[in-house]
Parts: C-alpha cells; structure tokens; sequence
C-alpha cells in the first residue's frame, strides 16, 4: 500500500510503500534519524491522529512535531499525566490542580496536608524522569458516559460528573492509565511515556511550576523568567472568578441555566471598569504623558485603548490617541521572514526614527505632521494630521511594539507608562484539562476576522503559527516590562463566542488542511453551553470588538 508522506513541515511529499495495518509510529520510527524534532502525532488526510493510529488505506500522512500546536498540547496532556502519576507515588492521594501557563510552563497546585516543601518537589521530579526512563505506554480506554459517571464518583470529582451531565452528545468518554493512574483527558497523549524527555519541576509560590519546551525550540527548556505581574493577574482572575461562583466549565453552564448570564455580564464589565478606572488613575497620578499599550493578537487592545482614554478624560486629561502602524516603513523597505515573505510584525517594519522625532517634538508642545499610512499604496501620506497636544496632554500610544524599548528609545522614561493586555482565562475544563488561551485567542480572532475582514475560518488557523512565532519575538518577552497588567478575558466569553464560531469550523472538509485543527477546536467548544442572544452584552465590552456592535470599532 503507498501513502503520501510529508516528513517535515512545509517539505515536499514523497510516496512510501508501507503495509496495511501499519501505526504511525511505526512509520515515524523508519524516519526518525532525519527528523530534527521528536514526532507526536499525525494529519491523516488532515484530520489529526495518536501515533497508535493504524493506516489501512491510501491516503496522506504528514508528522508533527511540537512546532505545531496540535503535537505541543499532546506533549503538555502526556507530561501532566506523569506529573500526576508521580504524585501519587511520592505523597499519596492529593487533589491537584492544573491551573494556568506561567513562567514557560504550567503552573499547578497540590493540595495536600501539608504544604509541599521544595525537597518533595524535587522527589517528584525524580519520579517522573524514572517514570520516562521506564517508556511506561499510555493506555487509552472509551467508557460509556454511565461508566465514566461511576469512576468520576468512586474518584470524587464532582466537576467532572457535571461536565458530563451538560453533554448529551459525548457518549463515549476517553480515559488515560498509567501503570494503574487512570484519569479523564478530552485530548491525545503520546504512546508513551518515553516521547516526554525535556521538563524540569520549581517549586513556587504556593504551587509547583512545571516547564517543559516551547515550540520554537521544541528540544529545549527555555531559560527562566519570573513572570510576576502574570503570576499577581492570575490571582486577581482567581477572585473574579470566586466572586461570580465559577471554577470550572460545569460552574459556567449551570450559571447559564439558570438565567443568571445577565447578571455575569454586568459583574464582569464592572470588574473590568474598576481595573480601568484604577490604571487611569495611577497615570494620572503619576503625570505619565507616554502611555503605552501591547498584547497579543485579538487582546482587545483597540477597545480597552479607546475605553482608558475615557476615564483619563474623566480625569481632567485629553488623551491623544494613535497606533503605531500609520509608522509603517515604505513597503518596498518591508523586511522579509525566513520564506521570503514580508514581514509587518518584525521591528523593523516600523520608522522607529520618525516615530521617536514626532513623539519627542509632541512632548515639546510643537505642532506635527502625522503621518497616515495608504496600505493601498504602501506608503505613508501627509497633511492630513497636523497635530499638536498642551503640556498636560497623555499620548495614548497602541502597538505590538509599544513595550519594546527599542521602540521608545529616544523618549524620556520617566514619562513611560507600560501596559500589558492579554485574555487570561483561570477557567479550566476541570482540574486536570486546561482552557488553553492562545485557543482561546485563536476563536476570538477567528470570529472577529469573518465579520470585519471577509476572512474564512481556514485563513485565521493558516495564519496562525506566523502569529504565535511574531508574538514570541516581539510581545512575550517584554510583557515583563509592563508597569500593569490588563487582562481582558470575560468567564462567559467563550459560551458567546461559540454561536459564531462553530458554523465556520464546521464549514472547513476534510480535504482542507486546517480540518484537523477545526476538528480540534469543535471538540474543546462542545464542553460549553452556547449562548444565543447575547444583546445583554453592553456596546462598549471588549468582546463586541470581535462579535460585532461594538462603539469603538468600525
């Protein structure tokens, strides 16, 4: 039998004879002394296969490795089982739970009679590079959702009992085991545990950080950075989370249910307006004329920009407004990515020298010629903006680059103020499966892409990796820079976003290859209610940038 063999991404497919019958990773074992990274799954005419899968008849194959994310959620599902696993060998029974992305990792919690000292952390970890050593399988079993609702019971989570309550479609229920740990997990795992080579286990704070490679350096532990100001909005989102009685998924929809959607809507916009409201009271307080504001892709950046500007009006202050894309470089100066294509989130798309000349020439009280970049002609134009501010006025300034000091080199840093802004959700599936954000990013921009840009849902997944590796060059390693931390996530959001999303993932075949991703996505958005009529949700919400109606977005 010959398949169609993509070995490497973005590589030409080549045709290898192989018998019916053949898993995956027996094919992937043929190639993988050519191969730079460590394969964790499949597209199998692209629809996203475990190693385990058996190919019985011609058809497409191509590896991935943890480079995409489909194979870096595996890694992550595969290593926290081990983690579990590991627990119970050293301390016993504990609760844990598995709370959000931190510091290059996961940052979890064990809640057992005692706090854990760094010497159990430390025992853990040897117990999960044992665990490695020994290539223990992951056993995956499909229980009725009958069976699954006893085991949930015998182990004591009652979230999960819920979960399954809420769906009527799930009728089979995936579960892991682990030389005798078994455990409910919604995604794929590796064939075992010897695929899970690189982490390394901290303890901190109250919990224990595990980190583990990142997909642009899939064999490496990334060098450690204390994300603190993450760490502090993570709790801030813990208690917001407290205060509407929601922990997890099951939480959510029983809120919604019980007609009580109305009531999170307003709790959670006038948390987020209290958060604005104390931001713009630290700039003025603090006389800071340079307000600068960066975040990941569909942050919400435009809405909670033109939403500060407000409350610093409120203030007594007039805030000029402007992004940093109006200071494009001239388009034939585009820099070029390693494909040869341009590249408009590398810094060295923008004019930094003009940028800081105009900025600097404001802050003097001079009147400006703005620039206005044509993206028709990919040029800027002038005349259009002559503008000059009073000693008082705060320039509110939004871009991917704004926390880049090398983008504000020629600005006096005392008159910087940094803001970081991303959706962190603290909501999790239950306490073992994760809402991982840049999913939950991705649906947001998926939805607001469709309704703004004529963009098809293929075209938001497509784009995707190009995304996430300028998010990871540019914006991630100087959120750290950030004077505050604005995080823009709504609990229900995703309930909202679902009626607008999944009409799109399902309009994608299987002839495509975003399919594999769609099926992915579709799966993960079945464990929430959708919320049909959400005209409830006010006009000046960050989240009607991306669903539509929205006052500040055209």
């Amino acid at each position: 039998m010959n398949i169609r063999l993509v070995k490497e991404l973005r590589s030409e497919e080549t045709v290898a004879a192989i018998a019916r019958g053949t898993t995956i990773e027996e094919l992937y074992k043929q190639y993988a002394k050519q191969l730079p990274y460590t394969v964790l799954a499949a597209k199998v005419d692209n629809k996203i296969e475990g190693l385990d899968h058996r190919l019985s008849r011609e058809c497409r194959v191509e590896f991935l490795d943890m480079r995409t994310q489909a194979a870096n959620l595996i890694y992550q599902n595969s290593l926290i089982l081990i983690y579990l696993k590991a627990i119970e060998d050293i301390l016993g029974k504990a609760d844990v739970d598995i709370e959000n992305a931190l510091n290059k990792g996961l940052y979890t919690e064990i809640k057992a009679a005692e706090p854990v000292t760094a010497k159990q952390v430390k025992e853990i970890e040897q117990r999960m590079h044992h665990i490695v050593e020994e290539d223990i399988p992951f056993v995956r079993e499909e229980l009725t959702k009958e069976e699954a609702i006893a085991r949930f019971e015998e182990m004591g989570c009652p979230e999960k009992i819920a979960l399954l309550g809420e769906n009527p479609r799930m009728k089979k229920v995936p579960f892991y085991s682990l030389a005798g740990y078994r455990d409910f997990f919604y995604g794929l795992m590796a064939p075992s545990t010897g695929y899970i080579r690189h982490f390394e286990l901290r303890k901190y704070r109250r919990g224990v950080l595990m980190r583990f490679p990142q997909p642009s350096q899939p064999d490496k532990i990334p060098e450690y950075v204390d994300e603190k100001l993450l760490y502090k909005t993570f709790g801030e989102q813990n208690r917001w989370g407290k205060l509407m009685g929601i922990d997890y998924v099951s939480d959510l929809n029983r809120k919604i249910d019980e007609g009580k959607f109305t009531d999170l809507i307003q709790l959670s916009e006038a948390l987020h307006e209290r958060r604005i409201v104390e931001i713009a009271d630290m700039i003025t307080k603090g006389h800071k004329r340079i307000i600068l504001i960066a975040g990941p892709s569909s942050s919400g950046k435009t809405t909670f920009a033109r939403r500060l500007c407000i409350q610093l009006r409120v203030n007594g202050l007039e805030p000029l407004y402007m992004g940093t894309d109006d200071y494009f470089v001239e388009r034939e100066h585009t820099p070029l990515d390693e494909y040869g294509e341009k590249n408009y989130e590398d810094l060295d798309a923008v004019d930094i020298q003009l940028f800081n000349s105009n900025m600097n020439d404001l802050l003097a009280g001079k009147t400006v010629d703005l620039p206005t970049f044509n993206f028709i002609t990919g040029k800027k134009e002038y005349g259009k903006r002559i503008t000059s501010i009073k000693s008082s006025q705060p320039i509110v300034i939004e871009g991917i680059h704004a926390l880049n000091e090398a983008l504000t080199s020629e600005l006096p840093e005392e008159e910087k103020f940094k803001i970081y802004i991303s959706p962190l959700t603290q909501l999790n599936i239950d306490s073992h499966n994760r809402i991982v954000t840049t999913d939950h990013r991705m649906i947001r921009r998926m939805v607001r892409d469709y309704k703004y840009r004529g963009h098809s849902a293929q075209s938001t997944i497509s784009s995707w990796p190009k995304v996430r590796a300028g998010e990871d060059k540019n914006i991630f390693p100087f959120s750290n820079e950030a004077d505050v931390l604005f995080n823009s996530v709504h609990l229900y959001e995703i309930c909202v976003l679902k009626k607008y999303a999944v009409p799109l993932l399902e309009a994608i075949t299987p002839e495509e290859p975003e399919y594999g991703d769609a099926v992915r996505m579709l799966n993960f958005l079945r464990f929430f209610k959708t919320v049909e009529d959400d005209s409830a949700i006010v006009n000046n919400s960050i989240l009607r940038e991306f669903i539509g109606g929205s006052v500040f977005v055209d």
